[in-house]
């Protein structure tokens, strides 16, 4: 077996004879040990091949992200239940920028030289690069901040390029948000607002909560990060300012940050909003928005769909329609908050 895979392997890159008279870029003889590695990589890639012949086709699927989540795995959960099982019909190629925005451009030029049949991507400036870097391969978003505002999408109905997946409705729950906060303090008259900058999707979002916090008679700072370096001082300037609440805007970086954010509003006494149930599973007051983790299992179908032969532009952007109110009543104690008993009664979800 060994034997034949060589044999077809060497038949495959033109014989014993061609590899051993190989030279390098500097015009030397390939040595015997770099040509049994170009041996071994060609059995190596000769069987990948074969092994998917016999069992369909492989798909190439790319992943960009700020960092990895635990709430990233029921995509590939889902994907897995649908047919998708890496090592077997499934490569994923993840790439992480770990804060450093600027390196989204660069994967995503990788993923176009890898050919890959999909690209997956978890933030706005992460698509918006992939965007850049091609208008055919078909692109995911699952969390997209006004996709159509970002230029991402023509509408949500008609997506009208090669990008689709799922909006978020950060700007939308705004009023609500503050809603919930206005009940929790009724005597709260200005608020800190944590956000990307650098994330051109979140504009719009500030700007939406703004205008709800007007109707409510609140008056909202702006206090911007661009990357992981900018929060020490962002937290100093909200410290120095002293406000009634701290509302975030969710996106990857500050999602990435979550820990840190919620350490300074407890250690400093300070109300918080935010948009998902993970921020206050790990101490965070409260939140306000659709669950994360299925959010990412449903981009999922797209992923499916686009694989068998969907084209994005036909694929309509899903918002969601379930929503999730939370409460931490450890963290409420801790800080001094009490919690209305009618706020507590329309709770999803209480943690003690």
């Amino acid at each position: 077996m060994v034997k034949r895979l060589c044999n077809q392997a060497l038949a495959c890159c033109g014989g014993i004879v061609a590899l051993a008279n190989v030279r390098s870029k500097e015009g030397r003889r390939v040595r015997r040990r770099e040509f049994i590695s170009i041996l071994t990589s060609g059995v190596a890639v000769w069987g990948l091949n074969a092994h998917g012949q016999q069992s369909g086709k492989f798909w190439h699927v790319g992943f960009i992200a700020h960092t990895q989540e635990k709430f990233y795995e029921p995509l590939f959960q889902r994907l897995r239940e649908l047919g998708y099982e890496e090592g077997r019909n499934l490569v994923v190629e993840r790439r992480y920028a770990q804060g450093h925005a600027e390196r989204f451009q660069e994967f995503a030029d990788e993923m176009v030289r890898l050919n890959v049949d999909v690209i997956i991507v978890i933030t706005t400036p992460a698509a918006q690069a992939a965007k850049r870097s091609t208008t055919a391969i078909p692109i995911v978003h699952p969390a997209a901040i006004d996709p159509v505002g970002t230029g991402l999408v023509a509408s949500l109905a008609r997506p009208g390029g090669n990008v689709t997946g799922l909006a978020v409705l950060n700007a939308e729950l705004s009023a609500k948000r503050l809603e919930v906060l206005h009940e929790v303090i009724p005597g709260l008259s200005h608020g800190a607002v944590l956000w990307n900058a650098a994330n051109p999707a979140n504009s719009l979002a500030w700007e939406e909560t703004k205008n709800a916090a007007s109707v409510l008679a609140v008056t909202l700072k702006s206090y911007e990060v661009r990357d992981v370096n900018d929060f020490d001082g962002a937290f100093a300037r909200i410290a120095q300012q002293g406000p009634d609440f701290l509302y975030v805007l969710q996106d990857a970086l500050t999602l990435q940050n979550r820990r840190r954010i919620i350490d300074f509003a407890n250690q400093k006494r300070l109300p918080s909003m935010f948009v998902g149930k993970e921020w206050v599973e790990e101490g965070g007051l409260m939140c306000y928005g659709d669950n994360l983790p299925e959010r990412y299992r449903r981009a999922a179908s797209y992923v499916d769909k686009i694989l068998r032969g969907a084209k994005p532009a036909d694929l309509p952007v899903e918002q969601p329609t379930l929503f999730e109110l939370v409460f931490n009543l450890k963290t409420a104690k801790a800080i001094g908050i009490t919690i209305p008993p009618a706020l507590l009664s329309r709770a999803d979800e209480i943690i003690e």
